[in-house]
């Protein structure tokens, strides 16, 4: 079993407006045969027919989940994440549940950090890339984060046990990629808690836009 902190999917809505296959995979092996700045130009053109406050279209546990809609191509670019990797999971053969039938021995679930992280300590930066934003408030943070997940105080009713040194790691990760990993992971476990065939996620989900374990 695992977490993937990437989307699965793009809106349907997005999709029907564009005539793009609205059947999963044949979607995006449509999407994965397009090149970055194709996606880029489709995209920015439906957002600029769009009204304020309304350029991008939704998945429906967006706004449940809080992640970026999958569309976006900048800050965080997740449509370039969803184009580069999908197809790696569809080349491996893993099952992903509601989407696509594979290897049920391996599945394959969309997890996202964010969900798990701002329920331990809301909006805080526990996480950047550059070098002069890893400020000692989010390295707090992220020991905040790690002692609430050490003591299982998340909803989803897990207590993550470490090591000294792999506790060490996870704080002293400046990108947070590490700790990312570990949300995710956090995810995945509690998925094989609630079982096959769905792990989770919610009988009506849409099987063109996927949803996030535990959203």
């Amino acid at each position: 079993m695992g977490g993937f902190d990437f989307p699965f999917g793009l809106p349907r809505e997005l999709v029907e407006h564009l005539g793009w296959p609205t059947e999963w995979r044949a979607c995006m092996q449509h999407y994965a045969a397009l090149t970055r700045p194709q996606i880029r130009e489709t995209f920015a053109a439906y957002c600029d027919a769009r009204p304020a406050g309304a350029k991008f279209a939704h998945r429906r546990f967006d706004k449940l989940a809080g992640s970026s809609p999958s569309m976006k191509w900048v800050n965080p670019p997740v449509a370039y994440m969803l184009h580069a990797a999908l197809p790696l999971l569809l080349e491996a053969g893993v099952h992903i549940p509601g989407l696509h039938e594979g290897d049920t021995q391996r599945v394959a679930l969309e997890a996202y950090p964010g969900l798990l992280a701002r329920e331990l300590v809301g909006r805080r930066s526990y996480k950047s890339d550059e070098k002069s934003k890893q400020t000692p408030d989010r390295l707090i943070a992220r020991k905040d984060l790690v002692t609430a997940l050490e003591q299982g105080r998340t909803r989803l009713g897990l207590r993550l046990k470490l090591s000294h040194a792999q506790h060490d790691a996870l704080v002293q990760d400046a990108s947070g990629d590490s700790l990312d990993a570990v949300l995710c992971m956090v995810q995945a476990a509690w998925a094989v808690q609630q079982g096959a065939p769905l792990y989770g996620l919610p009988a009506d989900l849409d099987p063109l836009e996927g949803w996030i374990v535990s959203a």
